[in-house]
């Protein structure tokens, strides 16, 4: 056999091994934890505002089937706020309301990839991918008032519950999201998997801030005492801070045609596991 022929045999069975030995790679899964921002569009930031971001984390498991489909499910905890002052239009800087909540999510998603992607695999490092699924997160909004905390929900600020607003029921504090996002993922080594994600939540709520329709007016929040004015009362119509009030009974609050949102940004790092099987002979 000559040199050249030789040379050939080695690199066709080196090639051979390779494609051998990534058919025997099985890829079970990855744990991850990703940390990064969240932000609130609503109500209160109805122009899309990106200004002002709170933090948020999360941890996953993902499966992936392929080098193109994924599987993911997700935890995230996320800090949510906004207020009116923040806003450039007269009529929410006279409004004068804010919220904070925090955000409990669960969700299940599945990730297209846009190349092919194998953990482990130098000739498979890289995708941009798309994700998309469904979930439930938990919401509590409040606010404060004199230095003093006041969970939003309870208070019926737009009526909730009374008589006057039969068909105005209490709100709950569980709704679905559904994430629409996109991202880019890197292998950096065989195990340790880096990605880069934004993804937004479109939700079946518009009370993730607690403002979606009208003012109740003061004739729905009785005074506590000869004189006073009740917390609801106050929290309901902030405008009394800011000049004359504003909120007469049935003059608009919100825009309850439509719900809220919030938008995740965030960097992750996973580990893949991995198993092998017997490639089988070519």
């Amino acid at each position: 056999m000559t040199k050249k022929a030789s040379l050939l045999m080695v690199l066709i069975c080196c090639v051979g091994y390779s494609y051998a030995q990534r058919d025997a790679i099985v890829q079970e899964g990855e744990i991850g934890l990703s940390i990064g921002g969240a932000h609130y569009f609503g109500d209160l930031n109805n122009q899309s505002a990106f200004n002002r971001p709170r933090p948020s984390v999360g941890l996953f498991f993902r499966k992936q089937f392929g080098g193109y489909v994924a599987l993911r499910v997700s935890g995230h905890y996320a800090s949510l706020g906004y207020t009116d002052q923040l806003s450039k239009i007269e009529f929410q800087q006279r409004r004068n309301l804010s919220f904070n909540t925090d955000i409990w999510e669960m969700s299940l998603q599945g990730d297209f990839n846009f190349f092919r992607f194998i953990p482990g695999d130098p000739l498979y490092p890289f995708t941009p991918y798309i994700t998309l699924g469904v979930g439930t997160f938990n919401y509590d909004p409040y606010a404060f008032l004199n230095g003093q905390k006041y969970f939003l929900r309870t208070l019926g600020t737009e009526g909730q519950g009374t008589a006057a607003y039969p068909d105005r029921k209490p709100y709950s504090n569980q709704a679905f999201c559904f994430p629409l996002g996109m991202g880019v993922k890197y292998n950096l080594s065989k195990n340790i998997n880096v990605a880069f994600e934004v993804s937004y939540r479109f939700t079946n709520t518009d009370y993730l801030d607690d403002v979606s329709s009208t003012y109740a007016g003061d004739i729905v929040f009785p005074t506590p005492a000869p004189g006073k004015e009740s917390v609801a009362y106050l929290l309901q119509d902030r405008s009394y801070e800011t000049g004359p009030r504003i909120g007469i009974g049935g003059k608009q609050r919100g825009f309850s045609e439509q719900k809220d949102q919030y938008l995740f940004a965030e960097l992750a790092i996973s580990i893949s596991f991995s198993s092998y099987k017997c490639a089988t002979p070519r």
